[in-house]
């Protein structure tokens, strides 16, 4: 097996093939993960201001998120007028569902900010927009954080569903290895898959890290 992985990645033609799926494996996966999160965020907001639209926007998402990834690729053509093999099926289908499975992590997360802490921003003068993106986002991040990483996980593993419509990044490498029957092929796509999820999640944890910079002060006045 070690052989034919190496024989794998020294034909030009599979290698080129491969950073290829892997680059645009990587567009079908980060693009939607951002909208989602930029959609979910105000959603979520909207839910925890105006209590009468939490349940309806919790529900929707709910809805969203049971229908199957290959039906939505599939349906979203039909509304949309795209062509069949555009990629922005994939990832208008990944965003929703990224909005979806945020949605209820974005409302966890504005709510458990303490409320003694947005009522003294208000007494200092913060207006409610000011307060939320200066106060009440940033000690959010924690959570919203853990929410994007499982949600770049979902991501990752769902592009490759697309392969079978011929929009699939690495999932391309698993169809065409299924047909012609490369294990090897199959292999690499598992692979990299593997890692692209790792490397993403960890990417992740640091821009936690970098984003709450007094969590890290936190932990070290904390130690004897």
């Amino acid at each position: 097996m070690i052989e034919e992985l190496l024989r794998f990645f020294a034909s030009p033609g599979y290698r080129e093939m491969t950073l290829t799926l892997l680059g645009e494996h990587v567009y079908l996966s980060l693009t939607p993960l951002v909208l989602g999160a930029l959609l979910a965020l105000p959603l979520g907001r909207l839910a925890q201001r105006h209590h009468r639209l939490r349940g309806p926007i919790l529900g929707a998402a709910s809805v969203v998120y049971t229908i199957p990834s290959l039906a939505l690729f599939v349906l979203i053509p039909g509304v949309l007028g795209t062509p069949l093999l555009s990629p922005i099926n994939v990832i208008i289908a990944l965003a929703l569902y990224t909005a979806a499975l945020l949605m209820r992590p974005v409302l966890d997360a504005l709510e458990s900010v303490p409320g003694h802490v947005t009522a003294a921003a208000t007494a200092m003068g913060y207006r409610p927009w000011r307060r939320f993106v200066a106060v009440e986002l940033p000690l959010a991040i924690p959570v919203l954080i853990s929410a994007v990483r499982m949600a770049s996980v979902s991501n990752i593993s769902l592009v490759s569903v697309g392969a079978l419509i011929g929009i699939g990044g690495l999932g391309g490498l698993f169809t065409d290895g299924f047909e012609r029957r490369y294990m090897v092929e199959i292999l690499v796509g598992i692979v990299l898959t593997l890692l692209l999820a790792l490397v993403v999640d960890l990417v992740l944890v640091g821009l936690r890290k970098l984003l709450t910079p007094w969590s890290r002060a936190s932990k070290v006045v904390s130690e004897p």
